[in-house]
């Protein structure tokens, strides 16, 4: 398969590169030689073996095509691993190699050494993006602007509201994801460290520890919350950020005009429109987010496993586990950019605003006739006024107060004030600061 052309464009090239294969095999080695530490330790290995082993290991060079091979038979690539490493050790070293542990150990430790320096990340991007939205917020926390239902004009709010929202829905997930745990795997052949009693559970622990993962309460090789819970946040960090690329996709529309892409040489060009400027970022986020949409519902369909050790299930996680934190990571370094330097429009934001000739006031012209006409007759009045300004292309306001019902009956200014977007944005002023204030208490 042509992953650098088909799957790696929508991931983070840094995380591509620092997950390959002999990432895979440096983690797998520092499980391993980190067992070996802690049972030194304790006793259960003779006094300078695990020293032994990390320098005989670390100057060796292992076969990654060879391990891949072995795969096959084994089912997974600890097993090749363990083998191949251990003829590279010495005779006398071998026996306490991959002692007490099995493949599964191995590979979820892995693992979760692995998506540690990923978290890392996304929470830094996550950072960034909230510092950009906080930015956009402050600008047009007074920008008016088109509020939106079922894909229709509907009242006015402000962009800096809008902004707020996509900020929320960042930070929401950053806590979340932060809040997940990445525990060391370490039970042995079914979870019980056969052979070695409460050794067992203590070299767990000291594991852990050593290599700065979590500690669980007992081994987990069928208990998969954490992949479960770590696999959904991924997904709710996708989710948010595909908020923003849709709507973003949506405003730059021709049409629409009221934002536009950070442009840069080359950026959303067409192959055969010269003069397109194609939302290409919003478009490798979205991308990117439906690819982890997918990979969650292998992590959640993984999540019940048989009995002691998984037949399929377990290996269904590996590559949507990855992929999903390499192609979020790729998404937030989209939205970062995005939000950085989102070229906003006010000027367009206003003529949409007014695209109905004040129609879109409607509701508040309504409430304001409500007390003479009645209900009903004020919602029908200010209806047929809004067609009339619509078919007519002339301002509301005027068609308002020519109405039979309404002339003479209604304040001119006060219906003028009515039709003005500009001054029925509710409480969004307000829902920026408070967003702020949340944001900041992080």
């Amino acid at each position: 398969m042509p992953s650098v052309f088909l799957k790696h464009s929508f991931m983070s090239q840094l995380a591509v590169a620092e997950c390959d294969d002999d990432a895979m095999v440096g983690a797998m080695l520092a499980f391993e030689l980190a067992l070996a530490e802690v049972q030194e330790a304790s006793g259960a290995v003779p006094a300078g073996i695990s020293q032994q082993m990390r320098q005989q290991l670390e100057r060796a060079k292992v076969n990654v095509d060879e391990i891949a091979e072995g795969i096959a038979s084994g089912g997974n690539v600890a097993i090749p691993f363990v083998k191949q490493s251990r003829a590279l050790l010495a005779d006398d070293l071998k026996r306490y190699w991959h002692q007490g542990a099995t493949s599964q150990d191995v590979v979820d430790s892995a693992l979760m050494l692995l998506l540690k320096s990923r978290l890392a990340a996304l929470d830094n991007l996550l950072l960034r993006c909230r510092s950009a939205a906080v930015a956009l917020m402050d600008t047009h926390i007074d920008t008016p602007m088109v509020g939106r239902t079922l894909m229709q004009q509907a009242l006015p709010i402000t962009f800096g509201v809008k902004v707020a929202h996509w900020a929320l829905g960042l930070e929401q997930a950053r806590r979340r994801l932060s809040a997940v745990e990445l525990p060391v795997q370490f039970g042995g052949a079914v979870g019980v460290h056969s052979g070695w009693d409460s050794l067992g559970l203590e070299w767990m622990d000291a594991l852990a520890e050593r290599l700065g993962l979590s500690v669980p309460v007992l081994p987990w090789h069928t208990d998969r919350y954490p992949i479960h819970a770590l696999g959904t946040s991924l997904d709710a960090v996708a989710g948010a950020a595909e908020k923003i690329a849709l709507d973003v996709s949506l405003l730059t529309q021709t049409e629409v005009g009221e934002v536009a892409e950070p442009s840069a040489p080359g950026m959303g060009e067409s192959s055969s429109m010269p003069h397109k400027r194609n939302p290409v970022r919003s478009a490798l986020i979205r991308g990117a987010a439906r690819q982890v949409h997918g990979h969650t519902s292998v992590l959640i369909n993984a999540a019940a496993q048989p009995l002691e050790r998984g037949l399929g299930e377990w290996h269904a996680e590996w590559a949507p586990l990855m992929e999903s934190a390499l192609l979020v990571e790729g998404a937030l370094e989209q939205v970062a950019v995005l939000l950085e330097g989102l070229e906003v429009y006010p000027d367009n934001m206003w003529r949409n605003l007014t695209a109905t000739g004040g129609g879109i006031m409607a509701e508040p012209v309504a409430r304001l006739l409500a007390p003479t006409l009645g209900a009903d007759r004020a919602k029908a009045v200010s209806a047929e006024a809004s067609e009339t300004s619509r078919r007519e292309a002339r301002p509301y306001s005027d068609v308002l107060a020519e109405h039979p019902d309404v002339k003479g009956g209604v304040d001119v200014e006060a219906l003028r004030h009515a039709c003005d977007p500009a001054l029925y944005l509710g409480s969004s002023a307000a829902q920026v600061l408070r967003a702020k204030e949340w944001l900041k208490n992080s």
